[in-house]
C-alpha cells in the first residue's frame, strides 16, 4: 500500500550562515496508521534517513493519523519507539502538529491538557521543542527554535498554540537561528529572527497538477504548498511529507524524505 519515499534535496547558500556546512533531514507528517503508513514502512524510512548521514534530523509534527482517514490508528508510544533508531551527530528534534493535538484521544479526553505524542517523546531521545529553543554545538553554534501548532485548536476558536515570543526568549539578538514550525503559514509573519523556517503540514497538497496544488491546507494555498520558498531575504522549506490526510491518495506528489544542505553563500 505504501510507496517508497523519494529523496528530495534542497541547497541553501546563505551569507548569514557563517558556520560549517550543515545537512538536515526532515521527516514530516508521518501520520502512522494501518494500512497506509504502517510501522514496517516507518522502519524502512528510518533506515533510509540514517543512510543519508545528516547532521541533524527534524520531525515537524503530525506523528499520528487523521482520525477521518479510513485506517487503524497506531499508539503514539509505538510510533516513537519505531523512530528511536534515528541518529545524527546533532540529534533529533520535533514539534507537534495539528493532528497530534486534535486527533489524539488522550488530548481530547483531557480537554487538551495532556498529549500522548508529547508524553511518548518525554522518554525518548527525540527533543520536543514546544515553543522552546536549544543551542546546538556546530562550529560556533546556532539555535534551533520550535513553535507549537498554529491550527491545532482552531475549530474551538483558539488562536493557536504557537508562542513565538516564548520560543525565541533565550535566543540572543542576531544569533543564527533555524525555526521549526509544523504549519508553513507563520512564514508570512516576516519574523526575521530565523533566516530559515522548516515546515510540513501541506503534504505538498497531496495533488500536484503542474505546480497547482488545489488541496493545500494553507491560507496562502500554493504559495506555501511545497519546496524552497524565498521571501524578504528569508528561506522556507516545506516538506511534502510521508503520510496522508483526508484521503489516502497522492497524485504526482509522492511521499518524501527531505534533505536540506546549508552552506555559506556570497
Amino acid at each position: 500500500m505504501f510507496s517508497r519515499p523519494r529523496i528530495v534535496r534542497h541547497e541553501i547558500a546563505e551569507p548569514r550562515w557563517t558556520l560549517p556546512g550543515l545537512t538536515i533531514a526532515i521527516l514530516a507528517d508521518l501520520h502512522v496508521c494501518r494500512p497506509w503508513t504502517p510501522l514496517p514502512a516507518i522502519a524502512r524510512i528510518v533506515a533510509a534517513t540514517n543512510a543519508l548521514r545528516p547532521d541533524l534530523i527534524l520531525i515537524p509534527g503530525d506523528f499520528i493519523a487523521d482520525r477521518n482517514l479510513p485506517a487503524l490508528s497506531v499508539p503514539a508510544a509505538e510510533i516513537v519507539a519505531a523512530l528511536a533508531p534515528l541518529e545524527a551527530p546533532l540529534g533529533v528534534a520535533a514539534v507537534l502538529g495539528n493532528h497530534d493535538w486534535w486527533d489524539c484521544r488522550l488530548s481530547r479526553r483531557t480537554r487538551f491538557a495532556r498529549n500522548s505524542v508529547a508524553e511518548a517523546l518525554e522518554t525518548s531521545a527525540i527533543r520536543l521543542l514546544p515553543n522552546a529553543a536549544i543551542r546546538l554545538e556546530h562550529g560556533t553554534g546556532f539555535w534551533l527554535v520550535g513553535i507549537d501548532s498554529q491550527r491545532a485548536l482552531r475549530r474551538l476558536g483558539h488562536p493557536g498554540l504557537h508562542d513565538p515570543t516564548r520560543a525565541f526568549a533565550e535566543v540572543p539578538a542576531g544569533a543564527p537561528a533555524i525555526l521549526m514550525a509544523h504549519e508553513p503559514d507563520y512564514f508570512a509573519e516576516g519574523d526575521a529572527r530565523a533566516f530559515l523556517q522548516i515546515s510540513g503540514h501541506t503534504h505538498g497538497g497531496q495533488v500536484n497538477l503542474a505546480g497547482w496544488r488545489p488541496l493545500t491546507p494553507s491560507a496562502y494555498r500554493s504559495r506555501y504548498g511545497w519546496g524552497h520558498i524565498r521571501e524578504g531575504g528569508r528561506h522556507l522549506i516545506v516538506s511534502g511529507g510521508v503520510g496522508y490526510s483526508g484521503i489516502p491518495l497522492r497524485v504526482f506528489q509522492p511521499p518524501e524524505i527531505t534533505l536540506v544542505s546549508l552552506r555559506r553563500g556570497s
